[in-house]
């Protein structure tokens, strides 16, 4: 039986699920070499058996699969529908380079000791018990292993310009309201103590900065789009000048005000498998 628990359902998305689609893959791709930088720095090599739990509709999969071309990579996704668009983008893929898996990250039916290298990427902000599915990956990572963490913290999210007052603000009460779902925006500062209670040794931090100016100034109006917080505002999370405040500054980064830029910070944790 599949285990949910978890905030994130595409069906439900407020964009719609094509525009979900556009906006997660834009997220995927505007970083990776940077991100790969990271993961590679923890230690992920060409020719490891990799796991990437959370998979979603496949685009760091696929990144993945062109960095590492020796790799075998294992994709392991709970919902049906997210999990055919990522068979659906890798069917040129031969069946010896990946293995598609529909499974609950609690409950993994993977065997024990399987994985060299385990990448966790924006999941575990959703997941309502990470503890137990940080457990869960430990027991499938070989001895020596390594799982890697890519996720945010609201608290330490960034910045935009044009300025937003209450951004600090807005952001705590969104985050509040997805607490109340299971859901943890701040789940970035707590990365290293999950981790260690997951019997992790060797943890590390550290933090990906992605830039406008750098990235380019496209990869964030998905991000920023204006109907994302129009849900928030029409369900009372945040007040009318916070939104006007939001829109505002959505609308300038959307018709490239030469003014706007965006800034955001995302965390990375790494622990060791015991030998």
């Amino acid at each position: 039986m599949k285990d949910q628990r978890s905030t994130y359902n595409i069906q439900s998305a407020v964009l719609g699920f094509q525009e979900e689609i556009e906006r997660l893959k834009v997220q995927a791709t505007m970083g990776w070499q940077k991100e790969l930088r990271a993961l590679k720095w923890y230690g992920l090599q060409n020719g490891m058996s990799v796991l990437e739990v959370g998979s979603g509709p496949g685009y760091i999969t696929e990144q993945l699969l062109n960095s590492l071309p020796d790799s075998h990579i294992t994709s392991l996704e709970i919902d049906s529908t997210l999990l055919e668009q990522a068979k659906k983008l890798l069917s040129d893929v031969p069946p010896e380079r990946i293995k598609f898996v529909e499974s609950s990250v609690y409950h993994t039916d993977l065997p024990d000791n399987s994985f060299d290298f385990v990448v966790a990427r924006l999941i575990f902000l959703h997941l309502n018990n990470p503890l137990e599915a940080a457990q869960e990956i430990y027991r499938i990572i070989k001895p020596g292993g390594k799982l890697v963490i890519i996720d945010i913290d609201d608290g330490v999210f960034g910045t935009v310009n044009p300025e937003i007052p209450s951004l600090h603000n807005i952001l705590k009460k969104i985050s509040d309201y997805i607490a109340q779902k299971g859901g943890n925006r701040f789940i970035g500062r707590s990365l290293p103590r999950l981790l260690l209670k997951s019997g992790f040794i060797d943890i590390d931090i550290d933090s990906i900065i992605q830039h406008s100016d750098v990235h380019g100034i496209d990869g964030f109006k998905r991000q920023l789009d204006i109907n994302r917080f129009a849900h928030f505002y029409k369900n009372g999370v945040i007040n009318s000048d916070e939104f006007e405040q939001m829109k505002q500054a959505s609308d300038a980064i959307n018709n490239n005000s030469p003014d706007a830029y965006v800034m955001m910070n995302f965390i990375t944790a790494c622990g060791t498998k015991q030998h």
